[in-house]
C-alpha cells in the first residue's frame, strides 16, 4: 500500500541510499536472509560466512537445501582473509555474508580484509549491519563502488524488536531480482506505521544508541578489572566475555555462571555451545545504567 511505499522512501532518505540504488523491505532481516537463499537456489549453490556468526545464515541455507560453508575466525575473532579467500576460490559461493559488526562477537572487521573478500567473491556479498546504530561506522559510503554488494539492516536495533522490518539496499537491478521472490504484502500496515513513526523521531533513537555506547564503555572498563575474565572489544549493544575454565574443563564455567546469574534475576546468553571457539563464553547485553550495575554485581557474585 501507500504507507509501505512511504516507508521505503523514508528509509532511503534515512539510510542515504546512493543514486542508482534501491531498497526492499523484509519481514525482519530473517525474511530477507531466507529470500536471498531462495533467489540463489540453483544446483550446486552455496552460502559462505565466517564463524562464529549469526545462526540464520546457516539455517537459511539448510532450509533452502543449499550448502553452507563456515570459515573460522582467528583466535581473536577477526576475519581470516587467507582462509576466506581459499574457501571462496574452492566453493564459489552465491552469497558471502559479512556481519558488520558481527554477532555474537560484537566486533567490526578490518576494512582491508573486507575489501579483499568483496573483490574475490563471485556472487553477492551481503554486509549485515543489524547492529549499525551502535557501531559508529557503516559500509553505506562504499556501497556505490561495487555492483555485487548488498547492505542489510533492521529496525529491531532501532528499539523496535517486535516490529518486524528489515531492509536490503543494493544496485537497482540486483534488488529487482531479489524482489521477484518476495511474497506480496510481506509488511503489515501496522508495522509500516510504527516504523514511519520511529523514523520521524529518529533523534530520540539516536540518543538512546549514544547512551548504550556510553554504558558499553563503562561496562568494558569494569569487566577489564575482573581477574581472569576477558571482555572482547565491542561495536554493538552486547559484550562477549570469556571466563577462565573450571578445573574439570569443558564449558562448565559458562554454564555455572549463567545459572547463578539467572537465579539472581539476571538473564544473559550462554553462547559457549554455538561454536568450538566460544568455549566458556557468555554474551552480555548492554542495558540501562541500573541494569548494567545489577548485571555486574550478579556476575561478580557468580565468578
Amino acid at each position: 500500500g501507500a504507507r509501505v511505499h512511504d516507508l521505503r522512501q523514508a528509509l532511503k532518505t534515512h539510510a542515504q541510499v546512493p543514486e542508482g540504488f534501491d531498497l526492499m523491505l523484509g519481514n525482519g532481516s530473517d525474511e530477507l536472509i531466507s529470500l536471498l537463499a531462495m533467489a540463489c537456489d540453483v544446483p550446486g549453490a552455496s552460502i559462505l560466512a565466517p564463524e562464529p556468526g549469526f545462526v540464520m545464515y546457516a539455517m537459511s541455507a539448510q532450509l533452502q537445501g543449499l550448502r553452507f560453508v563456515g570459515v573460522p575466525l582467528t583466535d581473536d575473532f577477526e576475519l581470516d582473509p587467507a582462509a576466506m579467500l581459499r574457501a571462496i576460490a574452492e566453493h564459489q559461493p552465491s552469497i558471502v555474508y559479512l556481519a558488520y559488526p558481527n554477532n555474537p562477537t560484537a566486533n567490526l572487521w578490518d576494512d582491508a580484509a573486507i575489501e579483499s573478500i568483496v573483490e574475490a567473491a563471485p556472487g553477492f556479498v551481503v554486509i549485515d549491519e543489524a547492529y549499525q546504530p551502535f557501531a559508529g561506522r557503516s559500509y553505506i559510503d562504499r556501497l556505490h563502488t561495487h555492483s555485487h554488494v548488498l547492505l542489510m539492516r533492521t529496525m529491531s536495533k532501532f528499539g523496535l524488536a517486535g516490529v518486524r522490518i528489515g531492509y536490503l539496499v543494493g544496485p537497482q537491478a540486483l534488488i529487482a531480482e531479489v524482489d521477484k521472490v518476495r511474497p506480496p504484502y510481506n509488511i503489515s500496515v501496522l508495522n509500516a506505521e510504527c516504523a514511519l513513526f520511529a523514523l520521524e523521531h529518529s533523534d530520540i533513537f539516536a540518543a538512546q544508541a549514544r547512551d548504550i555506547v556510553a554504558q558499553r564503555g563503562w561496562l568494558l572498563e569494569q569487566l577489564a578489572a575482573l581477574p581472569g575474565v576477558r571482555a572482547y572489544r565491542s561495536d554493538a549493544n552486547m559484550i562477549l566475555l570469556r571466563l577462565p575454565a573450571d578445573p574439570q574443563g569443558g564449558s562448565t564455567a559458562a554454564a555455572r555462571v549463567f545459572a547463578g546469574m539467572r537465579a539472581r534475576g539476571v538473564l544473559i546468553k550462554n553462547v559457549s555451545g554455538l561454536h568450538p571457539s566460544l568455549s566458556n563464553c557468555l554474551r552480555l547485553t548492554v542495558g540501562l545504567a541500573e541494569e548494567n550495575r545489577a548485571m555486574l554485581a550478579a556476575l561478580k557474585e557468580c565468578l
